[in-house]
């Protein structure tokens, strides 16, 4: 019961966080950063509009992720992470990238063979790899406004964590799909070069074996017989890195 409800939960979170980005890039598509009336009624030396230089971009960033372990708690989370990206500028108002990140996250250990009290240990230190694709829109086009730049954007890829030694409850988180969103603001320091903060919401599964259904010696049971073996979880990231366009 408690998983389905997790599941409705968080499906709910990805279906607002999806229409939320589909609903922003309809309105840039009516209304694009280029029909803007950017630099009307400033001298060209003193406007606070710039052009963002062309080409491709190398992002290198740290940032600290967060959200749900799911009903059980085996799920990774909540851990430093650091990552890079290589993103193409296309046209004026989008980017294409593709992104891996390194994450040092935790989670805890569930143990079917355990009475209720003693079944749920940790947390503990678990090593996740991300590697995902995804588009951004310009929102401001292909300039800067006192040199900020923001962004709105989604990605999809895969995510992988090692499995502890000491869970022998046949759980493993495996590789798992993931999809999310962002919004983030570009600073220029220079033409090349930037300073990105982002904030992100991803979102994957978390499957659980059959043993959390066996009881206990006393009875007890981690997961209920009807309950979901498996349910999304919800993640919040935030993200500080630093871009340099070649």
């Amino acid at each position: 019961m408690m998983g389905g409800q997790a599941v409705r939960r968080s499906g709910g979170w990805l279906v607002r966080c999806a229409g939320a980005i589909l609903g922003a890039i309809a309105l840039l598509i009516a209304y694009p950063p280029t029909r803007l009336p950017a630099q009307v009624g400033y001298p060209p030396d003193q406007s606070p509009y710039r052009d963002v230089k062309r080409g491709q971009t190398l992002i290198l960033s740290g940032g600290y992720l967060i959200g749900d372990r799911g009903v059980v708690g085996v799920g990774p989370s909540d851990g430093p992470t650091v990552g890079a990206r290589f993103q193409v500028l296309m046209g004026k108002d989008l980017a294409f990238f593709l992104a891996g990140t390194y994450g040092r996250l935790s989670r805890y250990v569930a143990d079917p063979t355990k009475n209720a009290g003693s079944q749920i240990s940790g947390p503990i230190k678990t090593d996740v790899g991300i590697v995902e694709g995804g588009m951004d829109v310009m929102l401001s086009g292909a300039k800067t406004w006192h040199g900020l730049a923001p962004y709105l954007g989604g990605s999809a890829g895969a995510i992988f964590a090692n499995n502890p030694p000491v869970d022998s409850s046949g759980y493993e988180f495996g590789v798992q799909a993931i999809v999310g969103g962002e919004f983030g603001i570009r600073w220029y320091f220079g033409r090349q070069l930037a300073v990105r903060t982002d904030f992100r919401w991803q979102f994957w599964q978390v499957h659980y074996p059959l043993a959390y259904k066996q009881p206990a010696p006393d009875g007890s049971r981690i997961l209920a017989i009807g309950a979901d073996e498996k349910e999304w979880t919800d993640h919040p990231w935030f993200n500080l890195g630093l871009s340099w366009t070649f």
